[in-house]
């Protein structure tokens, strides 16, 4: 497990400023913590001060690093995924959606619990909205002239997150490449089957 270490909210006169590398071993070290909460109760259920007196930590540290639990949730996805992805290694969304399946799966106990999170700032809306970019570079040559792609690009992305939140919440869900092959199969035959129609 990482090793909590306790900071100051503000570096007090006289200290020296805390570094990036102790910000981000302590923000790690959170996040681990979180990690390992969520995989023994729900979010709702889990407190800035549960977070803190598991870690070591007091709750002004925790603040100095994230606004509240949701920051640290959304931060947990930023950095483990997000940040370690480039268009450029992907041939096309396929491969893009198994590499999130993957990831999701492998983290399964967190995403689970992390995919209920409900009401304003639910991860859900970030991850939509921190994904769809990507979905959209991807998708667009898919629906390329229909009237209106947006409206499809966007189905397509409610239909995943459904399809997602479905698989990860089952009592036994099916390995990732099972799923994201299943997944393909069924969008690409809907988008072919709309796309003939509009024809």
């Amino acid at each position: 497990l990482w090793v909590c270490r306790r900071l100051p909210s503000r570096p007090p006169p006289g200290k020296a400023v805390v570094s990036m590398s102790d910000s981000n071993i302590t923000k790690r070290a959170l996040a681990q913590t979180m990690k390992d909460l969520m995989a023994e109760r729900p979010f709702a259920k889990i407190s800035v001060g549960d977070i803190c007196e598991r870690c070591g930590m007091n709750r002004k540290s925790f603040y100095y690093h994230f606004r509240d639990k949701h920051d640290l949730v959304n931060w947990i996805f930023q950095t483990e995924f997000i940040e370690t992805i480039h268009l450029t290694d992907y041939a096309n969304a396929w491969v893009f959606l198994g590499a999130i399946c993957a990831y999701f799966y492998q983290e399964r106990d967190f995403y689970r619990s992390a995919l209920l999170i409900e009401g304003q700032n639910s991860f859900r809306d970030y991850f939509i909205e921190t994904v769809s970019p990507f979905l959209k570079a991807f998708t667009e040559d898919i629906f390329q002239g229909v009237e209106d792609p947006a409206f499809y690009i966007t189905f397509f992305e409610d239909a995943f997150m459904a399809a997602i939140l479905r698989w990860l919440t089952g009592s036994q869900p099916m390995s990732a490449e099972v799923f994201s092959q299943q997944l393909r199969d069924v969008l690409v035959n809907v988008a072919r089957k709309t796309l003939s129609e509009l024809a």
